[in-house]
């Protein structure tokens, strides 16, 4: 499996399974100096015990506990002999020769075919020194492991129970055992009592010792994941010992006020602060919720089959994790006063003790006085200054000679031995624990809280943490995953680099899946909490109050009540009456939960995961601004099936109450609320946004085209500027929508609001793309009529000539048409203008002032390309120009293909005469007479004269001519022609000839 492709050259399979077989050498070598090493120890007959000579007996049991491991682990290894085997035949046929420490291996690999046979075998002349190491646990053992009940009772934790005594510093004569792991003294006792069982038998207390710790786990570590099913083991290796069974002792006595004590606004562990001799108890409360993590994740790997699952789950374990977080940034926070504490501690009290300690010794060779009189010399000349100079503190050197002296010392045959003096081990102990507080502060807060092994354990963690987000009450610390993430670096052994990277992966995927849910969830409650206030907002909105004038009305004329099967609605404002604080509306709900996962986002700024930065706020800004932007979308309702689409002024209504709550988010999380507004906002002016979406900018684009516009075509919209708006033809079959609710001035105020100036140079340019598509139509009508309008236009306007050609003419209607639809299109873009300038005056009047001022200056002498540029600039800000430059734009581009400028030229001249001459036809149609409360005409010819206006404006511009003196030319041609209807002899076809002649007043 491990070798990959089949290799033909045998040294290729030497050196491919080399790493594998040399691990079984390292193995093979390992397992010779523990053999020795175990032998010196008993030939010396070594005294152990945990409260005197700690880190003696600790290295003792922890090498024990490691060799015992990677013997099961060794059995474990699937195919370990055909590996073996492998090599050894390649080397052979490669070398000509055996691997020398083959026949050794070997041998290992078949004894441990049945470790734990074996490992009792080996431990049987060991078993004296195990048991003793062990014997000394029981005290400290049979303490920690109890229930919390019993802990809140002793008031273990409580540094508030007695306040008189919290200005006495924190000691113990087992200093360092105090916060050492509960789980690894269950590994020592259970793998040291498994290997040397004999001990079980001779020793009540040796049996009670490890019924206790059989209590405790139903698994014990071997190496990261790797676990022991101890209970299973032990009933396979011990048969005759009955009624063990897994209990969890559940040691949560843990509480916040460690936390609170610590963590006061004023400075914390300085040496007049009662606080200052409290830094054990930090540490106790680490390890013991380190372990109890440990517990659970160990067991939620291993356990699959349980009839009480609760047993092994804990949906509050976040809020442990999260006090675990914060008692270390307090720790380190403080670093400096614990050294000022600390070190005056070492020199004025740890000192004169050791002193006295050593001068009360019966006897004091020579030599362990020389290295117990230099301690405290060294001690006694620390100071203050040191920490004020930022000096960096080393009592490694300090340490290694403790560990040697305990080593000297704890032999049978010591000058002075270790066991008849533990004054010496205590104070020893607790000058150790003073002195990593100096020089090695991250290393103890490892030693007492590292769960950077949960890297190994994905599965039970995600499962923590889905159970967290599912409790209300456990969101505020559900941020104490992704920090946990942060640990995992610690994870990579320095022999194998070759993990990092997956490792890493590991750790930033499980960081990166933690803060995407929590900002999922968040983002999505603080849209629920937008859409609440949407709803109420949408409750002041004016169509709404219709119901409640005819309720007022009736009222008041005494009319018949309304029918009991109504439902009686509220009026605005009744969701906040309210005649008992405990009755909570959903809108309480949504920002209780916000504000709790607001305030785990916003715990820390950032934090580190494998060198890589992470800032939980960003994840949270992030799915903001994807959801609030589908909010914005889902706001106008668009289908364009149906063609229906919200008001613009109801979305921006329900817009407005959304910015209005995301702002007001600054007070919760730190996010930079402005910015994800504008981000939101400014996609919304574009046609597509950062997803590549539909934007409100698209959405209206295209209604207003293909829904208002389209109608206004067939008739069924008139523009009645009267009203200054659309509005809709009543008959049968008219557009679903009121076009008056879409096309009035305060919709067109409410659109500029929406899509910005961007979003309305969007529109203006799809506008201006159907005009210059109608003007090529009519290019080409022009071009089917081009000899009759040359003779036309060089009739010199004699009637009896024009009356001889018009006849000559085809699709005069359809020129007409297509220019009455010109002007539609111009006077609905004149409209959309003139929201975007009041909207642009008002929100940025020192902008709009010198942009007027720009645009009138501008005279019929000013350079054509200066006057485009200011028109472009003023039309941008919605200033209707004499020119528009976008329609100018447009019809440079839609020159025929392969026609010479004169052409084009002359195709424009011929097109005015062409509507001019076309203009008497109107008077036929019934629906050309002039409606006075609209002002204008119902099949929309009033807009012929602004089509005429721009569309001529442009064309002229493009090629350099004189608008005025062609528009001239026009004037005449139309007059003449409409002065012929008045000797037209057929009354239907000069019906509404005053009408007609009314549309020369606006041209």
């Amino acid at each position: 499996q491990h070798l990959g492709p089949v290799h033909k050259d045998k040294g290729d399979i030497v050196r491919a399974l080399g790493p594998f077989y040399h691990s079984f050498l390292d193995v093979l070598e390992f397992r010779d100096h523990v053999y020795e090493l175990l032998n010196t120890i008993d030939a010396n007959q070594c005294y152990f015990d945990i409260h005197v000579n700690y880190d003696f007996t600790k290295s003792y049991l922890d090498l024990v506990v490691t060799y015992v491991s990677l013997v099961l682990l060794l059995a474990r290894t699937e195919d370990r002999r055909l590996l073996i085997g492998m090599y050894h035949c390649a080397h052979e046929m490669s070398h000509g020769t055996s691997d020398p420490s083959f026949a050794r291996l070997g041998q290992m690999v078949l004894e441990y075919d049945h470790p734990l046979k074996k490992l009792t075998e080996e431990f049987g002349p060991h078993t004296k020194a195990v048991t003793s190491a062990l014997l000394s646990l029981h005290f400290l053992f049979a303490r920690r492991n109890q229930g919390a009940e019993q802990w809140r009772s002793d008031q273990l934790l409580s540094l508030l129970s007695t306040a008189g005594t919290m200005l006495s510093p924190a000691s113990s004569d087992t200093m360092a055992c105090e916060y050492l792991s509960l789980e690894v003294m269950e590994r020592w006792i259970l793998m040291g009592f498994l290997v040397c069982p004999g001990a079980l038998g001779s020793s009540p207390q040796c049996l009670e010792l490890w019924r206790l710790a059989l209590q405790g786990s139903l698994y014990v570590t071997l190496l990261r994941d790797e676990a022991l099913q101890v209970h299973k083991v032990t009933e396979e290796v011990l048969g005759s010992l009955k009624g063990a069974q897994g209990h969890r002792c559940q040691p949560r006595a843990i509480d916040a006020s460690l936390v609170a004590v610590f963590g006061g606004s004023t400075p914390c562990l300085v040496p007049s602060n009662p606080r200052s001799a409290q830094a054990l108890f930090v540490f106790m409360a680490l390890s013991f919720c380190r372990d109890e993590v440990s517990w659970l994740v160990r067991h939620a790997e291993h356990v699959t089959k349980t009839k009480t699952p609760e047993d092994f789950a804990d949906s509050h374990v976040a809020e442990l994790l999260f006090h675990m977080e914060q008692l270390r940034s307090l720790v380190r926070r403080r670093v400096g006063v614990l050294q000022r504490y600390h070190v005056q501690y070492l020199a004025r009290f740890d000192a004169l003790v050791l002193s006295e300690v050593i001068q009360n010794l019966s006897v004091c060779p020579e030599e362990e006085s020389i290295i117990l009189s230099s301690f405290v010399s060294s001690l006694s000349a620390l100071s203050v200054k040191e920490v004020d100079d930022k000096e960096q503190f080393d009592f490694a050197p300090l340490r290694l000679d403790w560990f040697r002296l305990q080593a000297y010392t704890s032999v049978a045959k010591a000058s002075l031995p270790l066991g008849s003096n533990p004054d010496v081990g205590r104070v020893m102990n607790l000058i150790v624990f003073h002195t990593k507080l100096l020089d090695s502060l991250e290393e103890l807060l490892a030693a007492a809280s590292d769960l950077s092994d949960l890297c190994f354990y994905p599965r039970p963690v995600e499962k923590m943490f889905v159970a967290t987000m599912e409790e209300p009450s456990m969101l505020r610390y559900s941020i104490a995953f992704p920090l946990l993430c942060s640990q995992f670096s610690r994870c990579v052994h320095p022999m194998c680099p070759e993990e990092y990277p997956h490792l890493k992966a590991i750790a930033l995927g499980l960081c990166n899946k933690f803060l995407e849910e929590m900002a999922r969830q968040a983002s999505a409650f603080v849209m629920d909490a937008c859409a609440e206030q949407h709803n109420l907002s949408e409750q002041l909105l004016p169509k709404h109050c219709a119901s409640t004038v005819s309720k007022a009305r009736n009222k008041k004329t005494l009319k018949q009540p309304a029918k009991k099967g109504e439902p009686e609605r509220d009026k605005p404002g009744a969701e906040s009456q309210r005649k008992d604080r405990t009755l909570t509306t959903n809108m309480d709900k949504l920002h209780l939960v916000l504000a709790e996962l607001s305030l785990s986002l916003n715990h820390v700024p950032n934090f580190t995961v494998f060198e890589h930065t992470v800032t939980p706020a960003e994840y949270l800004s992030s799915h903001l601004e994807t959801r609030f932007t589908k909010a914005i979308v889902a706001m106008a309702g668009y289908s364009q099936a149906t063609q229906e689409v919200a008001r613009p002024s109801e979305v921006l209504v329900g817009l407005s109450a959304y910015v209005t709550f995301i702002q007001s988010l600054g007070q919760l999380v730190g996010l930079d609320t402005g910015r994800i507004i504008r981000s939101v906002l400014l996609q919304q002016t574009q046609p597509r946004d950062a997803a590549g979406e539909q934007t409100l900018t698209t959405i209206y684009t295209n209604w207003y085209l293909e829904a208002l516009l389209r109608q206004a075509s067939t008739g069924a919209i008139v523009l009645a500027p009267a009203l200054q708006a659309f509005t809709t033809v009543p008959r049968e079959g008219e557009p679903p929508f009121s076009a008056a609710e879409f096309s009035d001035v305060s919709e067109m105020r409410a659109l500029a609001e929406l899509i910005g100036p961007y979003g309305m140079k969007f529109l203006s340019d799809n506008l201006m793309w159907h005009v210059g598509s109608q003007v090529t139509e009519l290019k080409k009508l022009v071009n089917e009529n081009m000899d009759t309008l040359v003779q036309l236009r060089s009739s010199s306007c004699k009637p009896e000539q024009m009356a001889a050609l018009l006849p000559r003419l085809t699709s005069a209607e359809n020129v007409l048409k297509r220019m009455t639809i010109i002007g539609e299109i111009l006077s609905f873009r004149a409209m959309a203008q003139q929201g975007l300038r009041e909207v642009f005056s008002h929100h940025c009047p020192f902008l709009m002032g010198p942009i007027e001022c720009l645009a009138d200056v501008v005279t019929p002498d000013t350079d054509i390309q200066v006057t485009l540029s200011i028109f472009e600039l003023a039309s941008a800000a919605g200033i209707p120009c004499e020119v528009d430059p976008a329609l100018v734009n447009v019809l440079a581009g839609s020159k025929t293909d392969g026609s010479s400028p004169e052409e084009d030229y002359k195709v424009a001249c011929l097109l005015l005469v062409f509507v001019a001459v076309s203009l008497p036809l109107l008077a036929s149609d019934p629906a050309s007479l002039y409606n006075t409360e609209m002002d204008g005409y119902n099949n929309n010819i009033h807009c012929l004269a602004k089509a005429i206006i721009h569309v001529s404006a442009a064309l002229f511009t493009v090629h350099n001519k004189n608008i005025e003196t062609h528009l001239k030319e026009f004037l005449l041609l139309a007059s003449v022609s409409l002065l012929q209807l008045g000797q037209e002899t057929d009354k239907l076809r000069a019906r509404n000839r005053d009408s007609i002649s009314l549309l020369m007043q606006l041209v």
